[in-house]
């Protein structure tokens, strides 16, 4: 404005290099406290950004002060300034002044004013989305809590059955079973200190469930390893693919007498973490698709990924496989 208002009346011979600099600074300086001041007391005002016609209101009903004392300010300044170099300041009446700054004063705070509303409805946008984010992964941390102290019950009450089982018939077994699920134990209590562990980890959990759980079956069980060692370090919800062992034994080797083959593969696929557990000598049953273990592995799933990973269980020659899949790019929908 400065710049502007000196160009222009640079073209009058009569005109001082200073003078359009105090008019426009004058003005300026006025208008920068009430700015300041606005800044300042913006935060008593942000509980009304959803309202911005009360919001604009708490600031204008200010507007006649501010023209008295934008007028008060800069005229004092310019008459004061002129008065110190002797010469005497000019302008169009009092009555004229009060109308025409009046009405640039009006579209000046007018337009600061929606500067600063969009400014602190902007910061206040940011803020609800930081806390509905914190919100969300509150409760998704909630879910996935509830969804594992579910499971740890449930393979904990099969595995203790199987030790029954034995105890009776031969107890060198049965001790080794409970070494074992000891072992099993301390990884499932360190598993609640965070949602994700590597698959190495989660590998050895089901090392120790299937070593549980062969001692059962002896010589009708199976189990063969495909795991590319470039994958190991790569986190997943921890205790995802107990649940998928546990079906195996439920649905494969626990209904058939004869010799079950189960296979535990992952590989990478497309930029996804591939992981199958498959079994041969069983079909899907009722039951199958909807039980409680592969619900809760398909809610962990989409809590932690969204609809980026997917379970998926299915026929496969003359068994059953069920296929994770995890995308490897991160770990967030």
């Amino acid at each position: 404005m400065i710049s502007v208002s000196s160009q222009e009346n640079f073209r009058n011979p009569l005109t001082r290099w200073w003078e359009p600099v105090l008019w426009e600074g004058s003005s300026a300086l006025v208008a920068t406290g009430w700015l300041l001041l606005a800044v300042r007391i913006r935060k008593r005002h942000a509980l009304y950004l959803d309202r911005p016609l009360v919001w604009f209101g708490t600031y204008l009903r200010w507007l006649p002060v501010i023209i008295i004392t934008w007028i008060a300010g800069a005229y004092s300044i310019r008459h004061g300034v002129y008065a110190f170099v002797g010469r005497a300041y000019e302008h169009p009446s009092w009555g004229f002044v009060a109308v025409y700054e009046s009405v640039k004063l009006t579209i000046f705070v007018g337009l600061w004013l929606g500067i600063l509303f969009g400014i602190d409805s902007h910061g206040q946008w940011q803020r609800q989305q930081q806390r509905l984010l914190e919100m969300q992964r509150a409760l998704a941390s909630a879910q996935l809590a509830h969804l594992q102290g579910q499971l740890r019950p449930h393979f904990l009450f099969n595995a203790l059955n199987t030790v029954s089982a034995l105890m009776h018939t031969d107890v060198a077994r049965a001790d080794r079973l409970v070494a074992a699920l000891g072992d099993l134990l301390r990884i499932s209590l360190r598993s609640s200190e965070g949602e994700m562990t590597s698959l190495a980890q989660e590998l050895r959990t089901l090392e120790l469930y299937a070593d549980i759980m062969r001692e059962r079956f002896r010589d009708r069980v199976a189990l063969t390893w495909q795991v590319d060692p470039a994958l190991l370090d790569i986190p997943i919800p921890a205790l995802l693919l107990q649940p998928l062992l546990e079906n195996v034994f439920k649905h494969g080797v626990e209904r058939t007498v004869a010799r079950v083959r189960i296979n535990i593969g992952a590989r990478c696929e497309d930029r996804n973490l591939e992981i199958v557990v498959s079994n041969s000598g069983s079909l899907l049953t009722p039951g199958h698709h909807d039980g409680v273990g592969l619900r809760n592995c398909r809610d962990r799933l989409r809590i932690v990924y969204g609809n980026a990973a997917s379970l998926i269980v299915h026929e496969e020659g003359d068994g059953v496989a069920a296929r994770v899949s995890i995308p490897l790019a991160g770990t967030t929908p």
